[in-house]
């Protein structure tokens, strides 16, 4: 198995990116137009995602990541509730 020196190559990094481009996409919609707080708080959340798992990984301890993908899960939830 080889070693990630980035979390740039993990692929739940990669489909948390893919996962904000479509909500920014979504977000554009004329709908979402009427409510610029939950447009701007959901738009936070999903970056949040992306953020803490790259945080996490570069903390450079397990024990840290792990932390830092709960964080980042907890966002994903709070995406959902929006």
């Amino acid at each position: 198995m080889s070693k990630i020196n980035s979390f740039e190559e993990l692929n739940v990094w990669k489909e948390s990116r893919s996962f904000n481009k479509k909500l920014y996409l979504i977000s554009n919609n004329g709908l979402f137009d009427k409510d610029f707080d939950l447009k701007r708080q959901i738009r936070r959340a999903s970056i949040s995602i992306s953020s803490n798992i790259a945080e996490g990984f570069e903390r450079n301890t397990d024990k840290e990541f792990i932390q830092f993908l709960y964080y980042a899960k907890g966002s994903a939830g709070e995406v959902r509730s929006q």
